[in-house]
């Protein structure tokens, strides 16, 4: 089996988590590591071994042995990133969103579809063992969402990631956080999305952007979905995702899953891992070595994003 080398860029609290799952995927290997400091990158370098450090994509784009990089780099260089790989005839897995704009997402998958490289999102609630599960209940007609009720929370009134280190860019409800959602319920669905609401909050005075919002949704086969973001919640941090079906409800958060009355669900044979990026990039590689489409292939995930440009055009219109 030929070994798959693999660039990875943005060395940070996410690219940290993709690092630890390649690990357990044979046949891989990490050769190039790209964050823009130069010092801190060395260091997880030295810790995962890997030979290649550089502060610029196009530096290990260069590397003749390179296959294929994978991005989690800050949200607003997404879609450019990505059209710069597949441009150099890399394969590449860009981190959720996609991009930052409609226009950004029309052209990466345009270009795609021009190179025929295998062009992935990290829309990683599609591959957590939790939805995965109610994905094959829904497959096996055991149940069928009536609705959804998500809430995504985190406390950032200060520019930090996940480990609490400052940002240099701010992120967003919309484009980053209602990403995750409003493409996991069209694809639980299995069916489009009609129509789509949103209200925001204040617009913070430093980072520019609302802190809170509210959206809902729904699917042409009659399921609605609403969902709360906020970034001012002190409390549990993450996203909760309730399902009320036909015949059960499912409490999902993140890789686990529990019944409406709490009771947890063992999902531990649902996949090869109960870590959903490791999972996210074994279809990755997977779809590279057999020259397939992968799941939340940035043609799939394409209606996610203009469901969020219809989004932010009603927010913008007041």
């Amino acid at each position: 089996m030929k070994t798959i080398k693999v660039a990875l860029a943005g060395a940070g609290a996410f690219g940290i988590k993709h690092l630890d799952g390649i690990k357990n995927i044979d046949g891989v290997e990490v050769v190039s590591l790209i964050s823009r400091d130069l010092e801190k990158t060395r260091e997880v370098a030295a810790q995962y071994g890997i030979g290649h450090v550089t502060t610029e994509l196009n530096d290990s784009l260069a590397l003749p042995e390179l296959d294929a990089v994978i991005l989690c780099t800050p949200t607003q260089m997404h879609a450019a990133q990505t059209l710069a790989c597949l441009k150099a005839g890399k394969h590449v897995q860009v981190e959720i969103p996609l991009a930052d704009s409609l226009r950004g997402a029309d052209e990466v998958v345009q270009t795609q579809k021009e190179t025929g490289l295998v062009a992935m999102c990290g829309h990683t609630r599609r591959f957590n063992p939790s939805h995965q599960y109610v994905n094959q209940q829904i497959k096996a007609k055991k149940f069928n969402i009536q609705q959804m009720d998500v809430q995504t929370y985190f406390f950032r009134r200060t520019n930090t990631n996940a480990l609490g280190q400052a940002r240099s860019w701010t992120d967003h409800l919309l484009w980053h956080h209602a990403a995750h959602t409003v493409d996991l319920f069209a694809y639980q669905c299995s069916s489009p999305i009609v129509q789509a609401n949103a209200i925001q909050g204040p617009i913070h005075p430093a980072l520019g952007i609302a802190m809170d919002m509210s959206i809902q949704l729904k699917a042409a086969n009659g399921a609605i979905c609403t969902l709360s973001l906020s970034f001012n919640n002190e409390g549990p941090l993450g996203t909760f995702f309730r399902y009320i079906g036909d015949t059960a409800t499912y409490i999902a958060r993140y890789d686990d899953l529990f019944t409406g009355k709490d009771e947890k669900i063992d999902v531990s044979q649902v996949a090869v891992s109960m870590n959903g990026i490791e999972l996210q990039d074994r279809e990755f590689f997977a779809a590279i070595r057999e020259g397939r489409e992968p799941n939340s292939s940035v043609a799939q995930v394409h209606a996610c994003y203009q469901v969020l440009h219809r989004l932010e055009q009603q927010l913008s219109a007041g």
